[in-house]
Formats: C-alpha cells, structure tokens, sequence
C-alpha cells in the first residue's frame, strides 16, 4: 500500500533525526540478503546500539543534510543504512563482516561524522580496533611496566633467600632441620 504524503514527511523526518544523532552512517546495498539474514543483523546491531533500516532512495534523498553529498550511485540499488549512534567502529566492523561472510551485498559509502568515506575507507574502518579493544590494549601497555617491576622486587627477594640458604649450608646448617 503506497504511503501519503504525510507518512513521507514524517519518514523524512525521523531519517533526519536519525542522521543528526549517529556518529556514523554507512550506506550499503543489501540485494541478495534474505530476511533471515537482514533480521539477524538488525538484531546484533541492535545490542550494538546500532540500528540498520532499509530506506527508499528518493527519502534518503530528501532528508539528506545539505553539508552531505553524495555522489549519484549511492541512489542506485536499494538501500540499507546502519545509524551507529555509540561506538562508532563495531558496527561498521560487524556490518562489512556479515556482507563479506555473505559474499552479497555491499558498502557504497559512509559517514564518520561529517567526514565522507568511501568503500575503501569503510573497509579500512571496519579492520580498526573497537574501543574496547584499545581499552585493553591501553590497560596492558600501562600494566606492563609495573609487572616488570614486580617481577624484578621478586627476582631480588628469591636471590636473597637462595643466598641464606647458600650460607646456612656452608656452616653445615641443613635448610630443612632448621624449618
């Protein structure tokens, strides 16, 4: 059933909405995904706080910010947008995976911010750590020096007991009789 001019607007205006409270947004084409496929990505975006809708072109067009350009072929083919809206690169990363796994589908464009980026550069994103990942990374790199200095006290500590062991020993003490 073809929608009024008032679901439009009120399409068009919940696309805005959407645009302006993402910190990414990824075009891709969808075709050749089945339903089983396009809901269980919605659904593991969704954990995510990530959303992935399907969008009619010529609504995409319309609530489109004008700082956004996007070249012609992004309305070409249907549609599907993904909206990450906290962690900007999971998404992204668990989008261009499913697509891949699926050898269907794929990435016309994208936004980080208001920084447009093509398939490529999608592709570059979606390789980069999560920031939990980094968090991790971060965490080992700053505990890393304090392990070493652990160890390091725990090196001298064994040393000194391996040498009054040593001296108990040369004065004919036996380490175990004295316990």
């Amino acid at each position: 059933m073809a929608k009024t001019r008032a679901e439009k607007q009120d399409l068009v205006q919940k696309l805005q909405e959407k645009l302006g409270r993402a910190k990414a947004v990824v075009f891709a084409d969808y075709k050749g995904l089945n339903m089983k496929q396009l809901s269980d990505l919605r659904n593991q975006l969704r954990d995510q706080n990530a959303e992935f809708t399907i969008t009619k072109n010529t609504l995409l067009k319309l609530a489109m910010p004008k700082q956004y350009s996007l070249p012609p072929t992004t309305y070409q083919n249907p549609t599907a947008t993904l909206f990450a809206y906290d962690d900007e690169i999971s998404p992204i990363k668990f989008l261009v995976k499913t697509l891949k796994d699926a050898t269907l589908g794929k990435i016309k464009m994208g936004f980080l911010g208001t920084e447009a980026l093509d398939e490529t550069r999608v592709i570059q994103l979606a390789q980069l750590p999560t920031k939990d990942e980094l968090r991790g990374q971060t965490v080992g790199v700053l505990v890393a020096p304090l392990q070493g200095m652990v160890s390091v006290l725990q090196g001298n500590l064994r040393n000194l007991v391996y040498a009054l062991s040593e001296i108990q020993k040369q004065r004919g003490g036996d380490a175990q009789a004295s316990s």
